[in-house]
């Protein structure tokens, strides 16, 4: 029996059980749909990070969690965390979860971990964990940018009071292919300044533990990664983010890579040194309008090649006609130069949603969409001879 198959048999057992059922926590994310392009097939996905994702997917998603809390006594708790993901393409009925054409997989462990709580005398929300999770991650939802993610395997002491603010510690593994790297993560939460403003402070030092053969033969580079983020709730009935980061080295590179501060390269070698300004949020100027927006600068410059520059703006205004019908609007326009050679586009999307309440962030939501794409800079970007695209399309997100 493969491990999928012993995977879903330990589901199934655990599901028959209503008493057991009863008692675990499942919750999740997905996304899925179907759609056509004017040119190539079925929907384009185009540069998402940089305008967009409204009308601009093409895959099947989904994570599927279950949890529970095993222990409870004494003020002192345990509690097991659990996530798989699923990706496929969604071209046909039966999609077996085993290896893509890249080698890549189709399923994959996200999370697995126990967080411990009332160890910590007098602080009850402080956290011991260890294990492989999802942690503390900072993302801009209608891009699905995550500009701060330092996921993985590891352990750590979260939300410790000090001060005015909470802290975290944690140590991650964030290896570079086959060389071993330790991501050292330390954050300082909730730091109040004025009405409904709060600042976070963090600083990720990645930490290249190299053997000594692989040291032998090549170069490595640790790196460090600063970030300050400024929240202000309450702006115009909503919230903005501005976020500040510097990296140097393997986290240099990801500033106008738009990495998310994992998947560190540690022969970065050439003095890589990048930061970027990140404005985001979601704003509601009148009962009928929400309007989520991003703009993004980002520059990475090197020793010996030319900087790698980058700007984004994205905008999606959304009108309730009801609590349960909205027209979604989204405009995305970027401008790279990576080291000469220049990168820019743009898209336009009008989608009709039936949603789950009237909330910006009410899911499910089932989108039925059109969208515009345009490169500005490569001739044959969709296909010879093609610079512009259209997708026509439904599509579903939810998350529990």
């Amino acid at each position: 029996m493969n491990k999928i198959c012993l995977t879903a048999a330990a589901v199934s057992a655990a599901l028959m059980s209503a008493a057991t059922y009863a008692e675990v926590d499942f919750h999740g994310y997905m996304r899925a749909g179907v759609g056509v392009s004017g040119e190539n097939g079925s929907t384009v996905a185009y540069e998402k990070n940089k305008v967009g994702r409204l009308g601009n997917e093409n895959d099947v998603y989904g994570e599927l969690g279950l949890g529970k809390e095993v222990y409870n006594e004494n003020g002192k708790s345990f509690y097991v965390d659990s996530m798989l993901a699923v990706a496929t393409d969604g071209s046909s009925d039966w999609e077996g979860l085993g290896v893509n054409d890249d080698g890549s997989d189709n399923i994959a462990l996200r999370q697995f971990n126990v967080v411990a709580k009332g160890f910590i005398a007098g602080d009850q929300d402080a956290a011991v964990w260890a294990g492989k999770r999802y942690y503390q991650r900072h993302d801009i939802h209608i891009s699905d940018f995550y500009y701060w993610d330092t996921s993985g395997a590891g352990a750590g002491l979260e939300n410790l009071s000090v001060g005015p603010g909470k802290m975290s510690v944690a140590v991650i593994r964030d290896d570079s292919g086959d060389v071993n790297v330790n991501n050292f993560d330390l954050r300082y939460a909730g730091l109040g300044l004025w009405s409904d403003a709060s600042l976070e402070l963090g600083v990720n030092y990645g930490l290249v533990n190299a053997t000594d053969a692989q040291d032998a033969a090549s170069d490595f580079n640790d790196g460090v990664m600063l970030t300050a983020e400024l929240t202000q709730g309450g702006f115009l009935n909503g919230f903005n983010k501005t976020a500040l980061q510097f990296g140097t080295e393997g986290y240099g590179e990801q500033m106008a890579g738009l990495g998310a501060g994992h998947y560190f390269n540690a022969t970065s070698n050439d003095g890589a040194q990048g930061y970027r300004l990140i404005n985001w949020g979601v704003i509601a100027p009148s009962s009928t309008w929400e309007i989520g927006h991003q703009l993004v600068y980002a520059n990475t410059s090197y020793d010996s090649k030319d900087d790698h520059t980058i700007i984004s703006a994205v905008i999606r205004p959304e009108y309730k006609w009801n609590d349960n019908v909205k027209t979604i609007f989204e405009a995305g326009y970027y401008d790279e130069d990576n080291s000469g050679v220049d990168k820019s586009g743009s898209k336009l999307t009008i989608a009709q949603a039936l949603t789950a309440g009237p909330s910006f962030w009410a899911r499910p939501e089932l989108r039925f969409y059109a969208s515009y794409l345009s490169d500005y800079d490569n001739d044959n970007a969709f296909g010879a001879g093609n610079d512009t695209e259209y997708n026509i399309g439904a599509q579903v997100e939810a998350w529990w």
